[in-house]
C-alpha cells in the first residue's frame, strides 16, 4: 500500500503539469516523457517481470498505430473505436508471437531474435501494401475535435496519455503484488523450477506478452493521433524497439518506477544533446546505444537499483550508532 500511495502521489503531481507548464515546448517534452514511460512499462511487463527480453516491440507499437490510422483514413471509423481496436490488434500480434515462441520453448536470445524478425516482417509488409500507404506512408487528416481524438491544445493530449500511462503502471503494480506476478517472476528466475512447482509457464508468459502488447499498441495509437503521420520505418523501425527496452534498462528492469525514471533521463539527455549538437540525423540512436552499453556495464540494476542500494547501506548506520551508544553506557556503568 505504501508503493501504491507513492504511485498515486506521483501521478497526481503529473496530472498538474499542464497547469504548471505554460510553454508548448515544455508540454511537448512532458508528453514525450510520459509516452516513453508508457512504452517502457509495456516492455517491462514482459522483459522485466517475465524475463522475456524482446528486441521487436515495434511489432506491437506499429500494429496499434497502423490500425487506428487505417481505420479512420481508409474506412472512416472513429479513432476512439480505433483506440481500442489498436490495442486489441496488438494483442493478436502478441498471441501469434507468443504461440510461435513459448509453445516451442524458445527463450533468451532465440526469443529476442524472433521478436526482431516479426517486427521486420511487418515493416516489409506495411511497405508493400496499398492500404497502409506503402513506402509513402499514411497521413491522418487534421480535424481538431475531441470526438475525433484530436485536440488544439497539448494539455488534452497530455491527459489522454496520462490516463493510458496510469493504467499501465497500475497493471505493473498489480503484477508485482499478485499471484500471477509471483508466478511470472518465478518463471523469470528459473522456469524449470517453476514448472516443477506446478506453475503453468506457457500460460503465464502468454498473459504477460498479451498485456505488454496491449499497452504497446496503445502507445502506437497515441503516436498516430499526436503526430498524424506514419510510415513503415516509423511504425516498425528499430528506434521504437530500442526505446522500449532502453527506458526500463536505464530506470531499473522489473521495478515499478524504473520506466518513469528512465524516460526522464532519456529525454533529458536527448534534449540536452539537441541543444549542444543540433538535430544531426541518427544521433539519437548513437546516444541510445552508448547509454545501453554504459547501463549494462556499470549499472545493471538501473537507477532504481542505485536508490535501493543507497537505502540498504543507510539502514545499518542507526543500528551501529545504537550499539556504540550501548557500549558507552555500559562503560559508564562499570566505571
Amino acid at each position: 500500500m505504501r508503493t501504491l500511495s507513492l504511485l498515486a502521489v506521483i501521478f497526481a503531481g503529473l496530472a498538474a503539469m499542464p497547469f504548471v507548464l505554460v510553454s508548448d515546448v515544455w508540454m511537448n517534452l512532458a508528453i514525450l516523457i510520459l509516452y516513453s514511460a508508457l512504452l517502457g512499462q509495456a516492455w517491462n511487463m514482459l522483459g522485466g517481470f517475465g524475463g522475456q527480453f524482446s528486441f521487436g516491440h515495434a511489432a506491437f507499437f506499429g500494429t496499434g498505430a497502423y490500425t487506428v490510422a487505417v481505420l479512420q483514413v481508409q474506412f472512416g471509423i472513429n479513432p476512439w473505436i480505433g483506440l481500442i481496436a489498436g490495442g486489441l490488434a496488438a494483442v493478436v500480434v502478441a498471441v501469434i508471437i507468443g504461440y510461435s515462441t513459448f509453445r516451442y520453448g524458445l527463450r533468451g536470445s532465440y526469443f529476442a531474435l524472433v521478436t526482431l524478425a516479426f517486427a521486420e516482417v511487418l515493416r516489409i509488409l506495411s511497405n508493400s501494401v496499398e492500404i497502409t500507404g506503402a513506402g509513402v506512408g499514411i497521413l491522418i487528416p487534421l480535424e481538431q475535435t475531441a470526438s475525433n481524438l484530436q485536440f488544439a491544445d497539448k494539455a488534452s493530449y497530455y491527459w489522454i496519455l496520462w490516463a493510458m500511462t496510469l493504467a499501465a503502471f497500475l497493471v505493473a503494480w498489480w503484477m508485482g503484488n499478485s499471484r500471477f506476478g509471483a508466478q511470472l517472476m518465478a518463471v523469470r528466475d528459473n522456469e524449470d523450477a517453476a514448472r516443477a512447482l506446478g506453475v503453468a509457464a506457457y500460460g503465464v508468459k502468454m498473459r504477460a506478452i498479451m498485456l505488454s502488447g496491449f499497452f504497446s499498441g496503445l502507445a502506437g495509437v497515441f503516436y498516430a493521433q499526436y503526430f498524424l503521420y506514419l510510415d513503415p520505418y516509423i511504425a516498425y523501425g528499430p528506434a521504437i524497439s530500442i526505446e522500449s527496452l532502453l527506458v526500463p534498462i536505464i530506470g531499473g528492469i522489473g521495478t515499478l518506477f524504473g520506466p518513469l525514471l528512465g524516460a526522464v533521463v532519456l529525454h533529458g539527455i536527448s534534449e540536452l544533446s539537441r541543444d549542444l549538437i543540433g538535430d544531426v540525423p541518427g544521433i539519437s540512436l548513437v546516444l541510445y546505444g552508448t547509454l545501453l552499453v554504459i547501463m549494462v556495464l556499470f549499472m545493471p540494476r538501473g537507477l532504481a537499483g542505485l536508490f535501493s542500494l543507497g537505502r540498504a547501506k543507510a539502514k545499518p548506520a542507526p543500528k551501529a550508532a545504537s550499539v556504540a551508544a550501548d557500549d558507552k553506557t555500559g562503560e559508564a556503568a562499570n566505571a
